[in-house]
């Protein structure tokens, strides 16, 4: 009897301990053991430096703590206090759409390769740089950056996407209603999968109890708008600090409406909400593992010369 029973209680001990191993396996992989998909080739990194290289610079940037100014690129920096928070607005205009880009990190498309904000830039020599949508904490959401199609596999019905053609124009898309390939075919030039739109057609696209996920209602934000041609607004705002409550998603859509944004869209944020300009980070991030450091991210938005 008592040989059944220690046999019995051996079984049940057994499966146990394999359902936590699966279990840990499935946590690992989700969150922190890389899965390498594609390196971007040093062709690909040509073509779309090429891209701008090609244009004419004729004269030296004039440059300060706030702004950077060329004949190509135009961009301001203020920084703002907003419903408790202090809240970067960064006005740009570019000669070309192309001086917009996006860079992964480690030039490498997958799952949980990341790098910093700051490193990205540096690397890639971006005048101004911020956090871009984390595809890597996903295996689902479309992902195109500088032409390139990485994933085709859609999010959910209701995902909504940015779409930045070959034109420097922003569109908001839902996955259920088009394929990525469709869209690279149609000449899209990014393709961020994170969300919510918080402005589309002028209008504001975002409720006041809209949030992402479990996400409290005030946070670090990092978001992107189009004003007009050529002519975008980016805003980062700090939270989680005792000088910054933070900003609800409709708050963050006031904002681009105020500013004159026709699209806005929101980007990953919270710890991971990162402004780089002019060689640093100057906003206060809190996604490093200390709280005030900064967090390792899947890929960046940038201004590049």
């Amino acid at each position: 009897m008592k040989k059944l029973f220690r046999k019995k209680y051996s079984w049940l001990l057994l499966t146990m301990m394999s359902l936590i191993g699966a279990d840990s396996f499935v946590l690992l992989k989700a969150f922190y053991l890389p899965e390498v998909g594609t390196t971007v080739t040093q062709t690909q990194k040509t073509e779309s430096s090429q891209v701008t290289q090609n244009i004419s610079k004729t004269t030296e940037p004039t440059i300060t703590d706030t702004s950077y100014s060329d004949e190509n690129v135009q961009l301001n920096i203020k920084k703002d206090y907003a419903d408790d928070t202090n809240v970067y607005i960064v006005d740009i205009k570019v000669s070309d759409p192309k001086f917009l880009k996006s860079a992964l990190a480690n030039n490498t498309y997958g799952r949980n390769i990341t790098e910093k904000t700051s490193t990205m830039a540096e690397n890639n020599q971006a005048i101004l740089a911020i956090n871009g949508d984390f595809y890597g904490f996903r295996s689902t959401g479309y992902v195109i950056r500088n032409g390139v199609l990485y994933r085709d596999v859609a999010n959910s019905s209701d995902q909504q996407d940015l779409v930045i053609d070959n034109d420097g124009n922003f569109s908001i898309i839902n996955e259920s209603d088009t394929t990525a390939q469709s869209l690279l075919d149609n000449g899209a030039w990014q393709v961020l999968s994170f969300g919510p739109s918080l402005i589309e057609n002028n209008q504001l696209s975002v409720s006041e109890d809209k949030e992402v996920g479990q996400s409290m209602a005030s946070n670090p934000r990092t978001a992107i708008g189009q004003i007009d041609t050529n002519h975008y607004v980016i805003i980062v705002s700090e939270g989680r600090t005792d000088d910054s409550k933070g900003l609800s998603l409709y708050q963050l859509a006031e904002q681009f409406k105020s500013l004159g944004a026709k699209t806005a869209y929101n980007l990953d944020g919270g710890g991971s909400s990162t402004l780089y300009f002019n060689g640093k980070v100057i906003n206060q991030t809190v996604g490093g593992a200390k709280g005030g450091n900064e967090r390792s991210v899947s890929d960046i938005l940038y201004i590049g010369s």
